[in-house]
């Protein structure tokens, strides 16, 4: 049942995506707003509090959700499990991003690409050079292809039912919007957040790259990996990036011309300049990942039939 929801709830996806800014991250933005508000005095603790409530909570729901329908009938659970994951995970999410600024580098439309990244990344990038477009759309696909389908994969296969979706899908939403918050008044309350997360993510972002590596060029990936990660600010992405670029031969981060400035960034990856051409490349490593982590399922799930 477990590979069949995954397969079921790509392809509704890829033919009817999900409008996940009304249906799911402004609903999400509201509770985050009200539970900041009764919460937030600054100190860790009470953002400890809210995480368990807005995180935990619905996780075990969904779990106890999932067990009663199962008892009703499992094609009801099954449903379930669908339903769920078209919530939580999808390549289209942000994909359309991805795809509008490769066509647009296609086109010679690089000030129409410019500005759809600036749009993607929330920031600006008037002084980019197509190089630099192409570099960061790579990065943002690889790091949200992880966050929107491998990490939700994971956690979905390993708790009950489709609960592990919901968790990984809320502690990533709450870790974005509280734990990356730097500002005074908002205090110590996202630390938590930011911090299960981290634990959360922990081995889906290695097996990512461990993916990233198997699908493309091995001894490439993994030295990218191995020495290349660590000099990321954030080391997950870095793991990801540094993977992702060996895997494809291809260079990523590097100085870039970000809001009117130029912004240091180590360098990722190793062989030629970033293009259009890779970013084709970057959508067949990807999908290439996810078809090797669904067969592995699917041979999991035989040497099981065949065990028992």
């Amino acid at each position: 049942m477990t590979l069949f929801s995954l397969i079921v709830a790509l392809l509704i996806e890829q033919v009817r995506p999900l409008p996940a800014q009304q249906v799911v991250l402004d609903p999400l933005r509201r509770i985050s707003a009200l539970l900041t508000e009764r919460f937030n005095d600054g100190q860790a603790r009470n953002g400890q509090v809210a995480w368990w409530l807005v995180v935990a909570l619905p996780t075990l729901a969904t779990i106890l959700v999932h067990y009663l329908l199962w008892q009703l009938h499992p094609l009801f659970a099954f449903a379930f499990n669908i339903g769920v994951l078209y919530l939580t995970m999808g390549f289209r999410q942000e994909s359309h991003f991805f795809t509008d600024i490769h066509l647009a580098l296609r086109m010679g439309e690089l000030e129409r690409a410019r500005a759809l990244l600036g749009e993607w990344r929330g920031r600006q990038y008037h002084d980019a050079s197509s190089t630099e477009v192409a570099r960061l759309a790579i990065e943002q696909a690889l790091v949200s292809a992880h966050r929107n389908v491998f990490g939700v994969v994971f956690w979905f296969i390993v708790l009950p039912g489709p609960a592990g979706a919901v968790l990984y899908r809320l502690a990533r939403y709450f870790s974005d919007d509280w734990g990356n918050r730097r500002d005074v008044e908002f205090g110590e309350f996202g630390r938590f957040a930011r911090k299960a997360f981290e634990v959360i993510d922990f081995v889906p972002v290695r097996l990512t790259a461990a993916s990233f590596s198997v699908v493309g060029d091995f001894e490439g990936a993994v030295f990218c990996w191995r020495t290349q990660a660590l000099l990321w600010a954030d080391k997950a992405s870095g793991i990801l990036l540094a993977s992702g670029a060996g895997a494809m031969g291809v260079r990523l981060g590097m100085p870039v011309h970000e809001s009117g400035e130029i912004v240091e960034r180590p360098e990722m990856g190793l062989g030629e300049e970033a293009d259009a051409d890779y970013m084709q490349s970057a959508v067949g490593l990807v999908w290439r990942a996810l078809l090797l982590c669904l067969l592995l399922l699917a041979l999991v799930g035989i040497a099981g039939w065949v065990g028992g």
